[in-house]
Order: structure tokens, then sequence, then C-alpha cells
């Protein structure tokens, strides 16, 4: 948008809608105390015309605003006016407010990673609480599956292989196994994030004990563990039974 262009539409709107009293006429006294813009209907609505699409642009709200049976401008002036100060301001009020970006809350995450995390996230202990969310999501891994023989990085190349379930290795299907290329992709995909996960997270915090970590970089970690929870929490079991 041009900035400059824009304001000058505004202002110039502005000024058309101001309130004045009228002209005085010879001989005339008005006892009513009206008013009236300073610029004609006519002229008005022309402006009108282009002042809608800006106010459409910043302001995607300003047809709800309250209107006047007494004044029909008053709604394109009021959300003119708060056009104007979004534009001018804009840039302080990023500097001291952020941007407006979507916010990842730690308690929305899937309630596995959370529940594991929580209590001494809360007490800062942010590289601990990352630990205790990757310890529950291991141990709900393995009660999905039945299997207690392994963990971590073994379990999870395990139970999203490709290969057809055998007695006491069951597996996660994220979808069902059509032989299609989506089916390997989508296998594929989880058993090796889930190595990254544990290469990449796990493995460096078990080996840097005495090293904390920021708030940030926890919370980033805990929604990579949240992805991986709901894969497996939304996952199909395919298992076999050991014959008799």
């Amino acid at each position: 948008m041009n900035i400059d262009w824009a304001l000058k539409e505004l202002d110039k709107f502005i000024e058309q809608t101001a309130m004045r009293y009228p002209d005085p006429v010879p001989g005339f006294v008005d006892m009513t105390g009206r008013k009236i813009t300073a610029a004609s209907d006519e002229e008005i609505t022309k402006q009108a015309h282009v002042v809608e699409q800006i106010l459409d642009r910043v302001i995607p709200g300003w047809r709800d605003l309250a209107a006047s049976k007494a004044n029909k401008w008053v709604r394109h002036r009021t959300a003119t006016l708060r056009a104007r100060e979004a534009l001018v301001r804009d840039q302080e009020i990023r500097e001291n407010l952020g941007e407006n970006a979507p916010e990842l809350s730690a308690a929305k995450l899937h309630p596995w990673v959370w529940t594991g995390a929580k209590s001494l996230w809360h007490s800062g202990h942010y590289r601990e609480a990352v630990e205790g969310a990757i310890r529950k999501l291991n141990a709900e891994a393995q009660n999905k599956v039945g299997r207690r023989d392994i963990s971590e990085t073994d379990l999870f190349k395990q139970a999203f292989s490709r290969d057809a379930a055998a007695p006491g290795k069951a597996r996660l299907r994220r979808m069902t196994d059509d032989g299609s290329k989506t089916f390997e992709s989508v296998q594929r995909g989880a058993m090796n994030f889930a190595e990254g996960v544990f290469a990449g997270i796990r493995n460096p915090l078990s080996h840097e004990a005495d090293q904390e970590l920021s708030e940030q970089e926890s919370l980033e970690y805990l929604a990579a563990l949240s992805v991986l929870a709901r894969w497996v929490d939304e996952a199909e079991v395919e298992s076999k039974e050991v014959s008799a």
C-alpha cells in the first residue's frame, strides 16, 4: 500500500466531513443550532468511494461500527480517523507490542508432552521439563505397542517400520497400508523424525546435564515432541498374535 497516498485521501475525507455551522444568511437568524459538513454531500460521496477501499484494507470490520441517523457519514469518519492512526503509528505499535504473530501455548501441546513437562516447567527447570516430556512420550509409545524390551530410537524405528507386524512386534500405521508411495512416505517420515528427535534433542540433553535451556528453545523442543506424540497417539496398531 502507498501509505502517503492513503493518508492524503483519508485527510481529505476528514476535512470534508468536519462539522461546522452554516454561513450566516443576511436578515435570517438560524435558531436550530444545526451543523453541516464542510463539503457538500456530493463531494463527500465521491471521496467515500476511494476511502471505503482504503478502510477495507486497514480496518476490515469498519462497516460494523455504529451508524447515526442524524449524520450518515459518522461511521465513515470514525473509521477514517482510526485508519489514519493505524497507518501513522503502525511502526510504533510494532516496536512496542511486537509482531502480531500467532503464539504457541505449551499447555495446548499434546497431553503426553505437557503432562510430562509441566511440573518442572512451572519451576523454571526447562531442560528437565523437556526430558520429562521425552520420558512420558517414550512410555506411552511402549504402552501402545505393548513393548518394554526396547525404547527411544529403536522403539520408534521398529514401531513405524514398514515391515509387517510379527509376534511381539506390533507396528504403528499412520494410514492404511495400501502399498502406495504415500504410505511409504508417512511411515518413513515418522521413523526418521523420531530418530531425529532422539538424536538431536534427547542425546545432547543427557550429555549436557549442566547446561540449561532457554524457555523459547525448550518450547520449540516440546513442539517437536508434540508432533511425534500426536502421530503415535493417532496411529492404528497392527499386531500379530503368537501361533498356538
